[in-house]
């Protein structure tokens, strides 16, 4: 089954909510598995409020599901990401443009 290109649109709402380094930081780290906003958090070093605000962003850009657990909610990638990534690594493929996450 071929991928899905993302539209103009998709693909510009996709691209504005990865330009943040948080949100980059966030992705990366999701893309080890689901984490919850607490467990971002601490990894992360940021505030839980912190997280929630750009992780609401990258709900909305359709680039991380959510899942309540209880009081906490726990993140994952979104499947139209999972469907995007070459060969289950760190390689996002838009269709417009094709994002690489390092260790650096």
């Amino acid at each position: 089954m071929e991928k899905r290109a993302l539209n103009t649109n998709e693909c510009a709402a996709a691209l504005k909510a990865m330009s943040d380094k948080t949100r980059l930081l966030i992705l990366k780290n999701l893309f080890k598995g689901e984490k919850c906003g607490t467990e971002l958090a601490r990894e992360l070093g940021l505030s839980q409020p912190h997280i929630a605000h750009h992780l609401n962003i990258l709900k909305k850009a359709r680039l991380v599901d959510s899942r309540r657990d209880g009081k906490r909610v726990c993140y994952s990638l979104h499947s139209t990401v999972h469907e995007a990534m070459e060969d289950r690594d760190t390689t996002i493929d838009l269709g417009c443009c094709t994002m690489t996450f390092t260790d650096e």
